[in-house]
């Protein structure tokens, strides 16, 4: 009998172990989940950060297949949540007129690039405390026309080339560019081969933001930035056609949709 109370009071107590859930299990989402304080969580068996109020947050690649899988442990008592990803159609969108070494570059500017994905990897994957990823992201560019969004297939100048992971705000030349989010500025280079005028945010527990092609850059490196100040001007630096402001999503090296978090029509 004392067995059978056991097991059903470790069913009762499992069975309401309190989790929700904000954002689509679809392809390239940002989601964020709210749990008991105290409580580890696993995202496909990587333990992630929880906040001291029970929020988490991780994403789901552009091209991911395969269901989602959430542990969560309190206290001994454990629940497994299994969670379909949705699939998306994706376009694709074809480039031309670009510079020919901005396709396919020249073998002496490869050691160049290499170290710029460095700094750029190395910035996409702090895991910091921070916990700014709990609010509302805003547009940075006002009143911008949506000319690129994320996940389609890139035909530059003819060639097949990786998808695009961003969302492209089309403005004119020297636009005012707002902080989406607060964050911490991780990086900032006003000339990287492939994104010209480069900012990274870290924003808490792997979340990053990129705002790429950049004419100026009025932040920098360790400083603190509140949401809506002005951290740069639109331009066309690196590979561009013409003058817009390419934003990115991460969660670590998971390039995330921008428009799962912004209020745009695209």
């Amino acid at each position: 009998m004392k067995v059978l109370i056991s097991l059903i009071f470790l069913l009762i107590t499992t069975s309401s172990y309190a989790v929700t859930f904000n954002g689509k299990f679809m392809q390239g989402s940002f989601i964020i989940g709210k749990t008991k304080s105290g409580s580890e969580v696993y995202i496909d068996k990587k333990k992630i950060r929880v906040t001291s109020d029970g929020f988490f947050v991780f994403g789901l690649g552009r091209d991911r297949k395969y269901d989602v899988v959430i542990s969560l442990n309190k206290d001994g008592n454990k629940q497994k949540i299994v969670k379909r990803v949705q699939k998306r159609k994706y376009n694709i969108q074809r480039i031309d007129g670009l510079e020919e070494k901005k396709v396919t570059p020249p073998e002496e500017v490869y050691e160049r690039i290499k170290k710029e994905n460095k700094l750029i990897g190395e910035a996409r994957d702090r895991d910091s405390n921070l916990t700014y990823f709990k609010n509302k992201f805003i547009v940075p560019v006002e009143n911008a026309i949506i000319s690129g969004v994320y996940g389609s297939q890139r035909i530059l100048n003819g060639k097949p080339k990786w998808p695009h992971y961003g969302l492209d705000f089309a403005a004119g030349e020297g636009t005012k560019i707002t902080a989406m989010l607060d964050g911490i500025v991780t990086l900032a280079e006003p000339d990287l081969f492939y994104t010209g005028g480069t900012l990274i945010f870290d924003h808490g527990h792997g979340i990053s933001t990129l705002y790429m092609h950049l004419k100026e850059i009025l932040v920098t490196k360790g400083q603190k930035v509140k949401q809506g100040d002005v951290i740069g001007t639109v331009g066309s630096t690196g590979r561009a056609t013409g003058a817009h402001l390419d934003v990115r999503l991460n969660w670590f090296q998971t390039r995330l949709d921008p428009a799962t978090v912004l209020d745009v029509k695209n």
